[in-house]
């Protein structure tokens, strides 16, 4: 065989029309340094500032320079906000896995933890507290409803799991679609739940409510973190055996199936997880939303969508995109704090009309 008769060599491109995603170790390494600055720049700027020439001394890497200021910078820095630095940053890598999961579960890049209902009745059970709570128990005692709010934000979140799964479930089965339908009508009566209560509720008690429900991370203590931390080593556990399953799925439950895939297991699985951190991050700090739509949004334009990769680059990138949201809502209007929901929402808002009507043009053509 001559050599003009051979084969002519088969040469592959890479998916995506030749563009080349970013290697794993890139992002992640990214991603890191990302988050290590932003909680840099969240420990030194505040209402009681921390230049770096102080910052260092307070965290036990050097020597004071004056003894004066060093007993106060570690007071801020330790008590406050290295707390809120760490609780913003584990809150923001629970609400971005929980979207990625329902996105993947959903076969849809819209999906939002808040969909299903558990922030709702997770803030409908808060505003009961600070409102019923708060007047039946004895006026010496009033601190002891606010005390009870992550308590009470858990249980009213588990309790809208157990009777989605309940209505969505049969024989054995769950129904994706019936759980998100059955969960926005949940939502719906939790709101207007939480509407009658602010109708009830007093000055101040409208004026706590209303702060849940923005979003704040001003009480931040290592209490509350400490209490973070099992759902997060959860999500850790969990991320690589629901990686596949999700990466399947999206060829549609039947051709997951055939592939191997226990579909309702993983449902189920997906499900809970994402109902429980979900829950957990209302009962600390409230309801904010849009972590969960722009950030695996955003880094499936970077890295693409396979979850083995996704999962942990969103619980990275909601983490730093959290921490950052917070640390400007304290400075922007210092000393007082904009709750941080409305900042997320103010960027996450017009980001969900870009992903709705890019969908639209999709669906168009």
């Amino acid at each position: 065989m001559s050599a003009a008769e051979l084969p002519a060599p088969v040469t592959t491109r890479p998916v995506g029309g030749g563009r080349r995603r970013p290697r794993a170790i890139v992002v992640f390494v990214t991603l890191t340094v990302l988050l290590l600055a932003i909680a840099l720049l969240a420990a030194t700027i505040g209402a009681a500032g921390i230049p770096l020439s102080r910052l260092w001394p307070a965290l036990g890497l050097g020597a004071p320079a004056d003894p004066a200021t060093f007993a106060r910078d570690q007071l801020v820095l330790w008590s406050i906000r290295i707390p809120r630095i760490a609780i913003s940053a584990m809150i923001g890598a629970l609400l971005a896995v929980s979207g990625t999961i329902m996105q993947g579960l959903f076969r849809n890049p819209l999906a939002d933890p808040a969909l299903v209902g558990v922030s709702s009745g997770g803030a409908l059970a808060a505003a009961f507290t600070i409102v019923i709570l708060d007047n039946a128990i004895a006026p010496n005692a009033a601190a002891r409803a606010f005390e009870l709010l992550p308590l009470s934000a858990f249980f009213g979140s588990l309790v809208t799991t157990l009777l989605l799964y309940r209505i969505s479930s049969r024989e054995g089965r769950t129904s994706v679609a019936i759980f998100l339908l059955s969960g926005l009508a949940i939502a719906a009566l939790a709101n207007a739940g939480i509407g009658l209560l602010i109708f009830m509720a007093d000055d101040r008690q409208l004026r706590d409510i209303t702060f849940w429900l923005l979003g704040s991370l001003g009480g931040a203590t290592w209490s509350k973190a400490t209490l973070l931390l099992p759902f997060l080593a959860a999500s850790a556990a969990v991320m690589p055996f629901i990686a596949r399953g999700l990466d399947v799925l999206v060829l549609g439950e039947s051709e997951a199936f055939h592939s191997g895939i226990n579909v309702e297991r993983l449902k189920i699985i997906c499900i809970v997880l994402v109902s429980a951190m979900t829950g957990a991050a209302v009962a600390i700090c409230g309801v904010i939303g849009f972590i969960g739509i722009v950030v695996p949004h955003l880094l499936r334009l970077a890295i693409g969508p396979g979850h083995r990769m996704l999962l942990p680059a969103s619980a990275l990138f909601g983490a730093a995109l959290l921490a950052f949201a917070d640390t400007f809502a304290r400075v922007l209007a210092a000393p007082a704090e904009i709750p941080v929901g409305i900042l997320t929402a103010t960027i996450g808002a017009p980001f969900f009309l870009y992903v709705l009507l890019r969908q639209r043009a999709l669906v168009g053509s």
